[in-house]
C-alpha cells in the first residue's frame, strides 16, 4: 500500500478541495490520460487497484505514469463514542484530488485500447474521470489563452 516514509504532522486538517486543481494539468509523457471531473479524496487502496487495473491492461505493451499520491492522514474516531477526547488516530491515507487534475497517463498503445483501460481504471475511483488526448490538450490550452 502507498503510504508517505516519514511526514512533518501525523494529523492534518480536512481541508477544502474547491476550485481547480494548482498543478498537474496537463499531460507530461503519455499521448493519453485520465482527468479528473470533480474533487475527491482517492485512498491508497483505490490507487493501488487503479494501479493493479493498468498494469494488467498493458502487459507486455505500453506503459503508464500515476500521477498521484497518498499523503493525506485521514482520521477516523470509533463508532459510539461521546464528542470531545481529542483527535482520533489516523485510519488510512489518501490523495487530494482537485479539478482538472490527471490522476495517470499511458503510451505506447492506440487510442482504442488506451480508452478501454483507462474506462476501467476510471470504475475504480470514487470520482468522475474524463478521457484526454495530447492533441486535444493543445488546443484546449489555445483556445483558453485566446478567449482570456
Amino acid at each position: 500500500m502507498l503510504m508517505p516514509k516519514k511526514v512533518k504532522y501525523r494529523k492534518v486538517q480536512r481541508g477544502r478541495m474547491k476550485g481547480v486543481s494548482k498543478g498537474g494539468r496537463e499531460l507530461l509523457v503519455g499521448d493519453f490520460g485520465l482527468a479528473a471531473v470533480e474533487p475527491a479524496w482517492v485512498s491508497a487502496q483505490q490507487i493501488e487497484a487503479a494501479r493493479v487495473t493498468l498494469s494488467r491492461g498493458f502487459r507486455k505493451v505500453g506503459s503508464f505514469l500515476l500521477r498521484i499520491f497518498p499523503s493525506k492522514p485521514i482520521t477516523k474516531k470509533p463508532v459510539e463514542v461521546r464528542m470531545g477526547g481529542g483527535k482520533a488516530a489516523p485510519e488510512f491515507w489518501a490523495s487530494v484530488v482537485k479539478r482538472e487534475r490527471i490522476i495517470c497517463e499511458v503510451k505506447g498503445i492506440d487510442e482504442e485500447y488506451a480508452r478501454a483501460v483507462l474506462k476501467a481504471v476510471g470504475y475504480k475511483l470514487p470520482l468522475k474521470t474524463r478521457f484526454i488526448k495530447k492533441d486535444d490538450e493543445k488546443t484546449e490550452r489555445k483556445r483558453r489563452t485566446k478567449g482570456s
